[in-house]
């Protein structure tokens, strides 16, 4: 399945978790690793450039941080980042260079490359969000089944067990994402494609693609 391989879907030189994702096909493949990968490259970075606020916590000193935001670690936040009033960062969580977390935005086991925006009452949960990607006031990821059994990824007809119990989605660079909006568990969303909002989205969407409904994936002119 060529079309969710890593780089059919993230520019990997736009985040500080590079290297992450050496050795891996899959971009999920990195979820149940964030944490100790945050914690070892904590341990590189440059204390000019970054500081720590708290236990496991590392914040560029160019990012903006709302003092009503909780933070909870291990968790690096990159330059220029803004991390808004009430953002709620629970773990193994990184925040790329001029990413927005937003009011009421809930973060946890995530990857957020650069200049992403999830600025308002967003749940991002075991996901992948890449580069220039933006979700929709009040879209969500779904990371967890209703009946609890492992995620299997829905690639056109063809199915892909992933092993995880909780796996939210991946999104490609580029992707908006339409307000009100659910991707459920084991979605991914190919670059440059936009979702209508109000949507719930289940299964691959590929690139450059405008979902309106199940039933109606068109191709971007």
């Amino acid at each position: 399945m060529d079309i969710i391989k890593i780089n059919n879907l993230l520019d990997l030189d736009k985040t500080i978790a590079k290297e992450l994702f050496n050795n891996k096909e899959y971009p999920y493949e990195v979820l149940p690793e964030i944490g100790d990968f945050i914690l070892e490259l904590q341990k590189t970075l440059d204390k000019n450039d970054f500081y720590c606020p708290a236990e496991k916590v590392y914040i560029h000193k160019t990012a903006t941080v709302a003092p009503t935001a909780s933070i909870t670690g291990p968790c690096i936040i990159d330059e220029g980042a803004e991390i808004r009033h009430c953002a709620f960062i629970r773990g193994n969580a990184i925040v790329g260079k001029g990413s927005v977390v937003g009011n009421s935005t809930e973060l946890k086991n995530v990857v957020i490359f650069d200049s992403v925006q999830v600025p308002h009452y967003n749940y991002v949960g075991d996901s992948v969000l890449g580069y220039k990607s933006h979700m929709g006031a009040g879209s969500i990821t779904s990371n967890v089944k209703s009946d609890k059994t492992n995620v299997v990824v829905k690639v056109e007809g063809k199915e892909i067990a992933t092993g995880r119990k909780k796996f939210g989605a991946i999104i490609g660079d580029n992707v908006e994402v339409g307000c009100g909006s659910v991707l459920n568990p084991g979605t991914i969303i190919g670059r440059n494609s936009n979702v209508y909002p109000l949507s719930s989205v289940r299964g691959y969407v590929k690139e450059n693609s405008i979902y309106k409904n199940k039933n109606e994936i068109v191709e971007k002119y």
